[in-house]
C-alpha cells in the first residue's frame, strides 16, 4: 500500500427534510385541520480514528463526501426520518485543517476518538406548526435547511515511540531493517526512502516499541528543501529522537550539527525530545578512527556517544536499549 500522509477533501453535511402542507380528512369531520409534520435533520459529517489503517490512500481517490438529506414529513403529524452521520475513518494520528491550512480542527491522536466537524441542516416545519386561533388552515410549510460544506485538509503524523532522524545516507533504513521486520528499500544514494516507514522492535515478550524511519534531512530542510520538513512532522509525538550519524563520512560534528539546527528550525518541540546519538558503519573505521570521530563527537553534543554496525548488528542491543528505557520511563509519565 502505497504511503500518503495528506490529503484535501470536501464535505457536505446532510439538508434537512422538508415539512409538508397536509389537512386532516376523515369522515364526519368537517374542520379536520392541519396536520402536515416536520421534515427530519440531515446527517452529520464525522470523523473517527481507527487503528488498522496507516495512509490516507484512499481520500487520493475519493474526495467527495457528502451526508444524506433527512426525510420529509408526511400527513397525521408524521416527522420524516433522521438521516444517519456518514462515518469517515482516518488513521490514528490524522489532524484535520481548515483550507487555508492555518487552523486546526481536531486531532485524532488515540484509537476511537469521535469528532461531528459539520452538523446536518434541520428539518423544516410542517404546516401543523402554524396553527394558530386566528388561522386554523394555514398552507405554510418550511423547507429543510441546508447543511454545511466545506474543503478541509487531512494530514497524517505517525504515532511512533522512537524516531530516527538523520543526514541521507546514514543508514537508517538499514538499522530499521535488522532491528525490525520492516522491509525498506535499502541503496548506496541519497534519499533511497521517499516515504516514512515504521517498524516494531521486540526486545523480549512484555518490552516492545515502534520505531519511525522519515526521509533523511538536509540542510535548510525546515524550509522545505529535500523532503525534511514534509516528514518532520512524523517524529514530533516520539517520546525519542534516536540521531544516527554515518561515522565513515567523515565530519561527523558537521552532520550532527546540521540535523540538531534544523530540529530547532522546525519547532515543534523536537529538540528538546530525549536524543540517543549514534555512530553508525563502524565496520567501515578503524578502531582509531572511531575513538576519535567518537571523542569528538561527544565534545560538541555533550551527550554519551554510541557506536553501531547496523550491517552486522555490533552494538545494536545496548542502543535498543537505551530506546526502550526511555520509551518506558515516558510512558509512565
Amino acid at each position: 500500500m502505497k504511503f500518503l500522509d495528506q490529503a484535501k477533501i470536501f464535505l457536505k453535511s446532510g439538508d434537512g427534510g422538508d415539512g409538508v402542507t397536509a389537512f386532516r380528512r376523515e369522515k364526519y369531520i368537517e374542520f379536520g385541520g392541519p396536520d402536515g409534520g416536520d421534515g427530519g435533520r440531515g446527517g452529520d459529517i464525522v470523523f473517527e480514528s481507527v487503528e488498522n489503517l496507516n495512509t490516507l490512500i484512499d481520500f487520493r481517490y475519493t474526495q467527495h463526501f457528502k451526508a444524506k438529506k433527512g426525510g420529509n414529513g408526511a400527513g397525521s403529524d408524521r416527522t420524516g426520518a433522521g438521516a444517519p452521520p456518514l462515518v469517515i475513518k482516518v488513521p490514528v494520528g490524522t489532524q484535520i485543517f481548515d483550507d487555508e491550512r492555518e487552523t486546526m480542527l481536531a486531532d485524532l491522536d488515540k484509537p476511537g476518538m469521535r469528532i461531528a466537524l459539520l452538523k446536518g441542516g434541520d428539518g423544516g416545519f410542517g404546516n401543523a406548526r402554524y396553527k394558530t386561533s386566528t388561522n386554523r388552515a394555514p398552507r405554510r410549510a418550511d423547507k429543510g435547511w441546508p447543511g454545511e460544506e466545506r474543503w478541509v485538509w487531512l494530514r497524517l503524523k505517525l504515532i511512533a515511540d522512537a524516531g530516527l532522524v538523520g543526514l541521507p545516507n546514514a543508514g537508517k533504513s538499514t538499522f530499521l531493517k535488522t532491528v525490525s521486520g520492516a522491509k525498506p528499500k535499502i541503496a548506496d544514494y541519497p534519499f533511497t526512502t521517499l516515504h516514512p516507514q515504521l517498524g516494531v522492535v521486540r526486545l523480549s515478550m512484555s518490552e516492545e516499541f515502534v520505531l519511525a524511519d522519515i526521509p533523511g534531512l538536509i540542510e535548510g530542510a525546515h524550509e522545505g528543501t529535500g523532503l525534511g520538513d514534509r516528514f518532520l512532522g512524523h517524529v514530533e509525538r516520539c517520546a525519542v529522537l534516536l540521531h544516527l550519524i554515518d561515522g565513515a563520512a567523515g565530519s561527523v560534528v558537521d552532520a550532527w550539527r546540521t540535523i540538531r539546527h534544523e530540529l530547532e528550525a522546525y519547532g515543534g518541540g523536537l529538540a528538546d525530545k530525549p536524543e540517543i546519538v549514534v555512530l553508525n558503519k563502524m565496520d567501515a573505521m578503524t578502531p582509531r578512527e572511531f575513538s576519535a570521530r567518537r571523542a569528538a563527537l561527544a565534545k560538541a553534543s555533550g551527550a554519551v556517544v554510541m557506536g553501531i554496525s547496523a550491517i552486522s548488528g555490533q552494538g545494536v542491543p545496548e542502543v535498543l536499549r537505551a530506546l526502550q528505557n526511555v520509551i518506558t520511563e515516558a510512558r509512565k509519565a
